[in-house]
């Protein structure tokens, strides 16, 4: 994992919803040219991409698909509401942010803009506020709409879809992206940020902080 990485913060906010212990091992994205580059970590997920789940002998890459698969192996205090149209509305939002939002402003994708493209800075921050703007919007309009809201996005129960919301206001909020227009997603992401799962999944708190 690596504190900065939004899918790593989703799979740490899942782990400690469903209180299950854990050993946090770093991956430095841009120490020595980035540890996801290097020999071990490329032979342990090709990808090159954190974060990456080992269990039982078994190693899981992608953060959706991990919090899938502790949904499955741990029902217990379950990221899934039991409707299945609640099911799929919550995987909707996930899949919004963890999809389409998320991967255009990754750190290999914005490496690639200012090395292999040459966008200045501005243009960079330009870009960022581009894609995160449109995804929030559509975010607040969804949501603020849905019968489904309660305490959460759906229900008074943190789900898959707040495991995702957090982490990418969080990474606004880094490039400065002005979060004003979107109350709904501030008022949700302030309720989870006052539980204890929430609060020790922070980056800002984990053992490679700087």
């Amino acid at each position: 994992m690596l504190r900065h990485s939004s899918s790593s913060y989703r799979v740490r906010i899942a782990l400690n919803l469903k209180s299950l212990p854990f050993e946090y091992l770093a991956v430095h994205l841009n120490r020595h040219g980035g540890e996801q580059f290097s020999h071990d970590f490329r032979t342990l997920n090709p990808q090159q991409l954190v974060p990456l789940l080992f269990e039982n002998g078994n190693s899981i890459s992608q953060s959706l698909a991990i919090i899938e698969y502790l949904e499955e192996m741990y029902p217990e205090h379950p990221l899934l509401p039991s409707a299945p149209e609640d099911r799929a509305y919550v995987r909707q939002i996930a899949n919004a942010i963890a999809c389409e939002m998320h991967p255009v402003n990754n750190l290999r994708v914005l490496k690639y803009l200012t090395e292999e493209l040459k966008l200045t800075d501005d243009a960079k921050k330009g870009w960022i506020r581009h894609w995160n703007e449109l995804g929030l919007q559509a975010l607040e309009k969804t949501i603020l709409n849905s019968p489904k809201r309660g305490q959460f996005i759906c229900g008074n129960t943190p789900t898959i879809a707040d495991c995702c919301l957090v982490p990418q206001l969080f990474n606004a909020r880094r490039f400065d992206v002005d979060l004003a227009p979107y109350p709904t997603l501030l008022a949700i992401a302030h309720e989870c940020e006052m539980l204890k799962a929430f609060e020790l999944a922070h980056p800002g708190i984990q053992p490679d902080t700087e």
